[in-house]
């Protein structure tokens, strides 16, 4: 008979059979049970103590995207798991596997409002446009084995994505004698043959054919066999919003991210597709342009829509070929898909490709002088030492906001196919992503991690870095200081020019700031001190905070903010 034990410990032990090595996570009066099981258990499970909940649900968020199985977050009932919501529904939006643990009310007082009792059903309430995957409370700790098994495969089964799972204080504390059950693994649907048949058939039929690849539930090697259906086939390939990493962006067929500030020739080629071949991603309102580039709910160009979620297909787009597959099955079944040795569109691949080339190519910003025509600091000119001296493995991480333009624009992230995720980002749109993300990587994997952020976006997280510290996570951060919400600056301009409300921001001493959490910084002011500046923060034993200050003008890769508003007032003129 199995000796009894906590049924906190038991949680704990679950978590290594699932093989979490890592769980992030605010302290809670409300499961210290399972705090004592970490204690228990510490040679085999780290627990790493975040500042704030939405940071540590950032964290697990990231870490189930490098992992490919469920980030863990624990957090206290109330303000914890509303402070934690942010990550949650991020992991959502993102197709990310995730599982959040809530400790709760004694079950003796549910039902009644207790202190910090919260309704976690409806809050996170299961749906195609709530929070969360699954929400469970675990009422018997016998059945705790079971609850966490389930939570896994549901968060990876399917389209991947976060499961709530609330325990009760007093049920922590009871005794059981159950065991964990083994890990779970994904359970992948597979592509039909029929339909693998008919997608064979609407490629012979095409003439400007495009793949847009994304979503969750990538892995090496599946990336390895979408790289591989797209040589046998010419295809050119565009990566969807922020999965700008599943598909090597060095490769010759390489078209372009399809998302915010999308380049206007991609935009236009898009248009001009007579085939979309969408393997993966959901095709939400950024990677379709506001569903313009693809018209909803039934788009101009024959679509081919490949998901891991058969509630997915045909929910905003009707497809003309809906095939319900994970990525793994799905690449693989492409990248065995016979090709005819002549292919008409290889001219139509080689000039995508080619206008993917050219939108590198960096443009005067109108409206700065002719000596300084991108600034003070050349942003471009600092993505491109990021793209010399960063390794190939380097996890690049960044939040909401103009900042993330110029990385999303200029640096050409390394594919999966590689081996490594390197693309980090909040297709969600949330601020203050990227500060814990980073150092999540950096801990997860020792790759080096480097962040982009904005001055409003690091300040929403930015006390990760003191959780950095403690941890041993090294990061680079460069921190682009406008004094504003830039990208709200932006939209007001276009919309209300001149009349500025609510955007300005008076900042603190971020190197200072930096460094009370424990991370050198520097500022740098010209383009030519960046170089240096990055190559002492790679070789420092410590994170470090690059601090840029930035012309507020220099809004946009393309662009000034003067010049939208003068746009904007013409606009209004001639009305």
């Amino acid at each position: 008979m199995n000796p009894s034990q906590p049924a906190g410990h038991l949680i704990v032990e679950c978590l290594i059979e699932q093989g979490v090595e890592l769980a992030f996570g605010v302290p809670g009066e409300s499961f210290l049970a399972v705090l004592d099981g970490f204690h228990a258990y510490g040679e085999r499970i780290r627990f790493i103590v975040n500042r704030q909940e939405g940071g540590a649900a950032f964290m697990a968020e990231a870490h189930g995207k490098l992992s490919n199985r469920p980030g863990v977050c624990f957090v206290t009932r109330g303000p914890g798991a509303t402070n934690a919501s942010i990550g949650v529904h991020n992991a959502f939006q993102d197709s990310t596997p995730m599982v959040l643990f809530v400790g709760d009310v004694g079950s003796d007082f549910r039902d009644r409002e207790a202190f910090q009792e919260v309704d976690y059903a409806s809050f996170f309430g299961p749906s195609t446009k709530g929070f969360a995957k699954r929400v469970e409370r675990i009422d018997d700790a016998d059945r705790i084995p079971e609850y966490v098994a389930r939570a896994f495969a549901t968060a990876m089964n399917g389209r991947p994505g976060p499961v709530v799972l609330v325990l009760p204080e007093d049920m922590l504390r009871s005794m059981t004698a159950a065991r964990p059950l083994k890990r779970v693994e994904a359970v992948a649907a597979w592509s039909d043959p029929g339909a693998l048949r008919t997608l064979r058939e609407l490629l012979l039929k095409s003439e400007r054919p495009l793949v847009i690849a994304g979503g969750g539930g990538w892995t090496p090697q599946s990336a390895q066999a979408l790289q591989r259906f797209a040589e046998n086939w010419k295809l050119p390939v565009a990566n969807a919003f922020r999965f700008q990493d599943t598909f090597d962006n060095h490769h010759p067929q390489y078209a372009g991210d399809v998302g915010i500030a999308i380049n206007p020739k991609l935009a236009e080629r898009v248009r001009q597709s007579d085939l979309i071949l969408a393997i993966g991603p959901r095709l939400g309102e950024m990677t379709t342009g506001g569903y313009t580039l693809l018209e909803a709910p039934k788009s101009k160009q024959t679509l081919v829509h490949i998901h891991a979620s058969a509630e997915e297909l045909n929910r905003v787009y009707q497809a003309d070929l809906a095939i319900n597959a994970g990525m793994a099955s799905a690449a693989r079944s492409l990248e065995v898909l016979s090709a005819p040795p002549e292919l008409p569109w290889e001219s139509w691949t080689a000039a995508a490709h080619a206008d993917y080339l050219a939108n590198l190519e960096p443009q005067p910003l109108v409206g700065l002088p002719a000596e300084a025509p991108r600034g003070a600091v050349d942003m471009v000119a600092v993505v491109q030492l990021l793209q010399k001296h960063l390794p190939a493995e380097t996890a690049i991480t960044n939040g909401a906001g103009n900042f993330a333009s110029w990385v999303h624009r200029y640096f050409r992230y390394h594919g999966l196919a590689k081996g490594h995720k390197t693309q980090l980002a909040p297709t969600s749109g949330a601020m203050g992503y990227g500060v814990p993300a980073g150092i999540a990587a950096s801990i997860a994997t020792g790759r080096i991690a480097f962040t982009i952020a904005g001055d409003g976006d690091f300040l929403m997280n930015g006390q990760e870095l003191a959780t950095a510290s403690q941890h041993g996570g090294k990061t680079i951060v460069v921190l682009l200081n406008n004094g504003m919400f830039g990208t709200i600056r932006m939209h007001q301009e276009r919309e209300y020019p001149s009349k500025v409300s609510g955007t300005a921001l008076q900042n603190p001493d971020f190197c200072a700031l930096a460094r009370a959490y424990g991370y050198a910084a520097e500022r740098v002011t010209e383009t030519g001190q960046f170089e240096a500046a990055l190559l002492r923060a790679l070789a420092a034993d410590t994170g470090t905070l690059i601090e840029i200050p930035l012309d507020p003008e220099v809004i946009t890769t393309r662009g000034t903010l003067s010049a939208i508003t003068k746009s904007a007032k013409a606009q209004a003129a001639s009305r």
